[in-house]
Order: C-alpha cells, then sequence, then structure tokens
C-alpha cells in the first residue's frame, strides 16, 4: 500500500535536515552528555556505561528528529543543547582536574 501523498515532502532541504539531525546532531548530542557527565563523576565508569547508554540516547534523539516537523528547529535545539552540554564538561574539568 502506497503511502499517501500529502504525507509525504517532495522538498529536498526539510529532508536533508531531518536526517543529518537525526545522524550528526543525535551523535553530537549523545556523545556530549557522556563526556559531560564523566567530567564530573568517574570517568571509567560512565566511559565504560557509555556504550549502551550512548546507543540507546542516540537512537532516541534519532526518534525525536523525525518526528518534529522542523528539521532546522531540531538543529537548533541540538547545537543549544550541545553547548551547554560543552559549558557543563568544561566546568566539570575545571572544578574537578583529580577526575
Amino acid at each position: 500500500m502506497p503511502a499517501n501523498s500529502k504525507y509525504l515532502n517532495p522538498s529536498f532541504w526539510p529532508r536533508f535536515s531531518k536526517i543529518t539531525a537525526a545522524l550528526l546532531g543525535g551523535f553530537i548530542v549523545s556523545v556530549l552528555f557522556h563526556l559531560a557527565v564523566a567530567s564530573w563523576f568517574d570517568h571509567v565508569t560512565v566511559i565504560i556505561t557509555s556504550t549502551y547508554s550512548a546507543l540507546i540516547l542516540w537512537a532516541v534523539l534519532m526518534i525525536v528528529a523525525f518526528l518534529a516537523k522542523n528539521g532546522w528547529k531540531i538543529w537548533g535545539i541540538y547545537l543549544l543543547t550541545s553547548i551547554i552540554l560543552a559549558i557543563i564538561m568544561f566546568y566539570g574539568k575545571a572544578l574537578n582536574p583529580i577526575l
């Protein structure tokens, strides 16, 4: 049974933004989240745990990107989240240099 044509988006850029946000943006947010947590807690434990939890988080972020109506808004949300997580990671390393 073919898809209803009113739900298909013929334009290239909205589809491209969703696909890249899902793949690249979700991966960046997933990795930065685990790096930010590792900068505040025991980094060995977080890195070992992240082998599975990063994959699960990345899959969830990919689903969120494809459920959104606008791919560019998802890119903005992912970039803003990445900046916040990078700041948290920076301050975690600055305040806890021993970990």
